[in-house]
């Protein structure tokens, strides 16, 4: 894939005052740099090895963010390379990033996944576990949550609505019960929903394909 110079151009206005993150899965570092040109300054990588590679072949002013499903093994190689992790779904994930945001004496950015639908194949916590997962944050003190990011259904796009109009509002509630986070995030929207998730007050965007030509 390569950059569509003007889509990128046009999506940044689209957005705004949303970030756009641009999801970089499929592209390299040559393309990354055409991103950059066009004034996106947020990538987005779904997967730790192709992150690494294109990390170290990037050498501009861009900022990194996790996006993907990342393995506990993995956290070891980005905590220190990507300023927000968008995907914290498990107990598991929240253990081994305080551990090792420690080990490098970091504070790092999260986000909760939330899996606000119910699907099976998608990962997030279910918004009754929520109050558990921020209580039990709280002997994590080198994470500091940012606010949520969740993924819609493969559906029709207006039928997206519903399910990012839960999110915002389960992280309005949040942001009453646990004023000591920031919370100001929701990472929510892709190519095919972007529209309808900044609707209902998404703060990030993840686009891919809406910025690439095949």
């Amino acid at each position: 894939m390569y950059v569509n110079e003007q889509a990128v151009k046009n999506m940044l206005e689209k957005v705004k005052p949303a970030t756009l993150v641009a999801a970089t899965k499929y592209i390299d570092e040559k393309e990354i740099e055409k991103l950059e040109a066009c004034g996106c300054l947020y990538f987005g990588e779904n997967r730790v090895q192709a992150f690494l590679d294109k990390y170290e072949q990037y050498h501009g002013k861009g900022h990194w963010h996790f996006i993907g499903t990342l393995q506990k093994n993995k956290v070891k190689y980005i905590i220190d390379k990507v300023e927000l992790i968008h995907s914290v779904n498990s107990y598991h994930l929240i253990d081994e990033l305080e551990k090792q945001a420690q080990k490098h004496q970091l504070k790092v950015h999260i986000l909760l996944q939330v899996n606000i639908a119910r699907e099976e194949s998608k990962h997030g916590f279910d918004i009754e576990e929520i109050d558990e997962v921020m209580n039990y944050l709280m002997k994590c003190p080198s994470l500091i949550v940012d606010g949520l990011m969740m993924m819609a259904p493969n559906i029709e796009p207006e039928d997206t609505r519903i399910y990012f109009r839960q999110t915002r509002e389960l992280l309005e509630r949040l942001k009453e019960t646990y004023p000591q986070y920031p919370l100001h995030e929701l990472s929510m929207g892709m190519s095919q929903d972007y529209d309808i998730a900044l609707e209902e007050g998404a703060t990030i965007v993840r686009i891919g394909r809406a910025l690439f030509h095949e």
